[in-house]
């Protein structure tokens, strides 16, 4: 049965190639230089094939840029349709349970044929052929729990499960082919369910925290952290074939580079995936050069993997360093890099908070004149203060999809509150005994407005707009899970490859950036206020 569903499936994959156009089209120069935007959803495997596409890609010639960790199914999805992204590293068995809500119904051949139906009918988007691996979900257990209550296959968690915690991964917790459906098919019900990142999984269920995870069958960590993989005895999971997934503006656009990833079809065996995999996960290689070595050994690439190694540095693991001694090396050798991390999260706390003092500044100004207006303005915009970075963020894709631009809404509605209560509480109590006087003097309320209220409120605005910007770039680093990128990218990917000194790449600048941004309006709010303020603050 195994070798037949292995040749259905080579079938079908030879036949998607024959499929491509016999002759590639001419494309003008300008559309060949633009970089191929290659995505990876935020674990290890899926960061591997990216870099594995992308230096394939770079070794025929073209461009790419890479957005590593970019986001979940849901979000790579809304990426392609909007022309986004280019190509991602999918599984078949996700494309059919995750995103066409079916059921699986035959093998990786049948599986294969209906998502690239269903996907090319419904959005313009084109399964490549798979890869050669499948990478199944798995259900796994510390190896001395499962013997010593005897569970071996999933059907043996049914009877227990009421006295067990779950730690599972967020694209596992709610789909069909996830918990929802493992639930439903088996009886399983958790006495307690924890979502949790994928790397941090395993360092949960190592101390004890959780007693079973879902893991990826081709994991490396598996056999790091000796677990034992329940059987899927009712056969719940669908086939999950690795598989480029290429948007239809990059199929129509290039068809030369579909034409060059079609080359990796069937060349990375699950043997050499895992390898892959337990280089990465285990002994921390750099996905860079492990990506390379892969190419080379499926015969693919050539001198790639000496190039990686260059261009890498040193091939000593950061991790068997000091975490302190190895940062700023990691820092050094990233530096381009990192500049452009720090310039993307610079624009995105810039245009929101220069959104918000926009629109709270005024608003606090005529809030002073509409008093009665004031208390319920302040309970809104305390409210949206409340609703927790990540939430805030999921809920501006649907009305503004992914990137940079939910990302400045949801930072802008952030910096409302800190920066508006200030503005009404400054000008409010802002020297009534002066305000008196001018008043006496004959002056009007707006010239009290513009002559002393609001100069004697500048430094309590300026508090107001140091608070939020300080938060805005803590918060900015959230953006990385929706594609805004930012200094968010090394802290999502390390966390993905538990790496500490990447997660430390991305949040010691970010931490610096904070300290610089607050002393950076510190004397800007010197020098807003009146000058008797000023020499009393100095």
């Amino acid at each position: 049965m195994s070798g037949l569903r292995t040749a259905a499936a080579r079938g079908s994959w030879t036949l998607a190639l024959c499929t491509l156009p016999a002759a590639v089209a001419p494309i003008d120069a300008q559309d060949r230089d633009r970089p191929i935007l290659v995505a990876s959803k935020p674990f290890a495997e899926s960061y591997l094939l990216a870099e594995v596409f992308a230096q394939f890609l770079e070794a025929s010639g073209f461009a790419v840029e890479r957005r590593p960790g970019f986001g979940m199914t849901e979000l790579l999805m809304q990426a392609m349709i909007a022309g986004e992204i280019d190509v991602y590293p999918e599984y078949t068995g996700t494309g059919l349970a995750a995103v066409l809500g079916e059921t699986a119904g035959g093998g990786s051949a049948a599986v294969f044929g209906r998502v690239s139906e269903e996907y090319e009918t419904r959005w313009g988007m084109r399964w490549l052929p798979p890869l050669g691996f499948e990478n199944t979900y798995a259900i796994a257990m510390r190896r001395e729990a499962a013997d010593s209550l005897g569970v071996r296959a999933l059907s043996g968690l049914t009877a227990i499960a009421s006295d067990l915690v779950g730690g599972f991964s967020p694209d596992f917790i709610g789909r069909d082919d996830g918990l929802d459906g493992l639930a439903a098919a088996y009886g399983i019900e958790f006495r307690e369910t924890r979502s949790l990142l994928q790397a941090v999984k395993y360092q949960a269920i190592e101390e004890g925290a959780v007693d079973v995870i879902d893991a990826y069958s081709t994991d490396g960590a598996i056999s790091r952290y000796d677990l034992t993989v329940l059987t899927d005895d009712r056969g719940f999971f669908p086939p999950y074939d690795a598989a480029p997934l290429a948007s239809r503006a990059f199929q129509e656009e290039r068809p030369d580079a579909i034409l060059v990833l079609t080359r990796l079809g069937g060349r990375i065996d699950v043997s050499a995936m895992r390898r892959a995999n337990e280089r990465v996960e285990v002994e921390g290689r750099p996905v860079v050069e492990v990506a390379a070595e892969l190419l080379a050994e499926v015969g693919l690439g050539g001198g790639l993997a000496e190039e990686a190694s260059e261009s890498s540095g040193a091939a000593v693991r950061d991790a068997d360093r000091p975490v302190l001694s190895a940062l700023p090396r990691r820092m050094w050798e990233n530096r381009g890099e990192l500049v452009r991390q720090v310039l993307r999260h610079l624009i995105l706390v810039v245009a929101s908070l220069g959104a918000a003092m926009a629109v709270a500044v005024p608003t606090g100004v005529v809030l002073e004149r509409r008093r009665a207006l004031a208390g319920t303005t302040l309970r809104v915009a305390g409210i949206l203060q409340t609703i927790p970075s990540i939430a805030l963020l999921a809920f501006m894709i649907p009305v503004f999809g992914i990137g940079a631009v939910p990302a400045v809404v949801a930072l802008f509605l952030y910096s409302l509150l800190p920066i508006l209560r200030n503005t009404y509480t400054g000008i409010i109590e802002a020297a009534p005994n002066a305000v008196e006087a001018g008043r006496a003097l004959g002056m009007t309320e707006w010239q009290l407005l513009a002559r002393i209220r609001l100069p004697l409120a500048a430094p309590v605005i300026m508090a107001g707009i140091r608070t939020a910007a300080v938060i805005n770039v803590g918060t900015a680093t959230l953006a990385a899970f929706i594609g805004a990128g930012g200094l968010g990218d090394p802290i999502v990917a390390g966390l993905a490859l538990s790496d500490p000194v990447m997660i430390l790449s991305g949040a010691v600048p970010a931490a610096v950036l904070a300290l610089l941004v607050d002393w950076g309006l510190a004397r800007a709010e010197v020098l807003v206020a009146p000058k008797g303020v000023a020499e009393g603050r100095r």
